[in-house]
């Protein structure tokens, strides 16, 4: 007898196939049913105050070279302070969600919607001053909190049926948010277009699908085909190349949103598989040789590879939809396994219980 869970998502896959020439969708697993306990809630936290003041913060990286790879400890702290509530929004609609789904109490869900609900009326976000880092602040925090909140949208539970007014608003607001964040990363010169851009991509790929907004998802896969495009034969990417010792670290950081906006397209009838010979079978390879030997990034930068960031299992997430699109190999499927369940905040959370509910269940 099938699980039921693969019966609803082999139920949903089946929609999706026929819904796709009327709206967009996500991929299938994000139709999984909401779980139920019996378990206490979460306990509902204040909403952060809605951040409505202009995007104008320091970087990490201040009075760094060209390479933007020397952490500046002293604009870090203010940066993480300025930054405070929004990360706080971030990571707290991420928690909420993935407690309400996976325990089913009312209370998480009316929270996560107040939290959402506060933000969008207060047009938090949505100043046209900001620099670089105010901007990316903008689009990070949509896409963490979109990402999410497709979970609640798409459910066959259908959640949010009695919250008509309150996703209405939310909606709208995520909306204005992608409007802002493409007119932030559009016409750039291409030296300029690198894992900010792609980023920037899934946040709209994302707010599209909740909104079924098709110029928005027409947007993301073209940055998807222009970051394709930049992959060269090697398999490297030469923008994040010129981040020295860190090069290897945001070629694996370019994937999150690369093998996300890929999967999403995937799933409204759009592969992107092929573009440029398979670029992004050719990234991956390429930052999977170089976590087993960094010297290739070493030589090819022109400096020795900080590894830290690569320490965290959080960094891999990319495998889990990278594993739908292509098939991947013994090797690497048992090394996903070492790292389930692949969390994040900034792609919505548990994305193992997108992409292999049964397996996460198991974890």
């Amino acid at each position: 007898m099938r699980h039921p869970l693969t019966l609803c998502l082999l139920s949903a896959a089946l929609l999706c196939g026929t819904a796709q020439a009327d709206r967009l969708v996500p991929p299938a697993g994000y139709y999984e049913p909401v779980r139920q306990d019996d378990g206490k809630p979460e306990r509902c936290e204040s909403v952060p105050p809605p951040y409505t003041d202009k995007l104008v913060f320091p970087s990490k990286y201040s009075g760094s070279d060209a390479a933007r790879a020397t952490l500046n400890v002293v604009a870090d702290k203010h940066y993480r302070r300025m930054t405070g509530d929004i990360r706080e929004m971030e990571k707290g609609v991420s928690e909420l969600v993935f407690h309400y789904m996976r325990h089913g109490h009312r209370e998480e869900l009316e929270c996560s919607l107040k939290w959402l609900s506060t933000w969008a009326e207060a047009g938090a976000l949505l100043s046209d001053e900001y620099n670089h880092t105010g901007k990316s602040m903008r689009k990070w925090a949509l896409g963490s909190m979109a990402s999410a909140y497709l979970k609640l949208k798409f459910s066959e539970s259908q959640p949010l049926a009695p919250y008509k007014q309150q996703t209405e608003v939310i909606e709208a607001w995520f909306a204005k948010l992608a409007e802002h964040t493409v007119k932030d990363w559009s016409d750039l010169p291409l030296k300029k277009i690198n894992n900010h851009s792609y980023w920037s991509a899934w946040s709209v790929m994302a707010t599209a699908v909740i909104t079924d907004r098709r110029d928005l998802f027409d947007w993301a896969v073209d940055q998807y085909r222009v970051a394709a495009n930049q992959v060269d034969e090697q398999g490297y990417l030469p923008n994040e190349l010129k981040r020295k010792p860190r090069a290897l670290a945001y070629h694996n950081y370019s994937l999150p949103p690369l093998t996300m906006l890929a999967a999403f397209a995937q799933a409204n009838g759009v592969d992107v598989r092929g573009e440029n010979d398979g670029a992004l079978q050719r990234l991956v390879s390429r930052v999977m040789e170089g976590i087993e030997e960094p010297e290739l990034f070493a030589d090819k930068a022109g400096a020795e590879q900080n590894l830290e960031d690569l320490q965290k299992k959080s960094k891999f997430i990319w495998l889990e939809p990278y594993c739908t699109l292509y098939s991947c190999s013994a090797q690497t499927m048992e090394w996903k396994a070492s790292l389930v369940p692949l969390k994040s905040f900034r792609l919505g959370g548990d994305i193992s219980a997108v992409f292999e509910p049964e397996e996460t269940e198991q974890n």
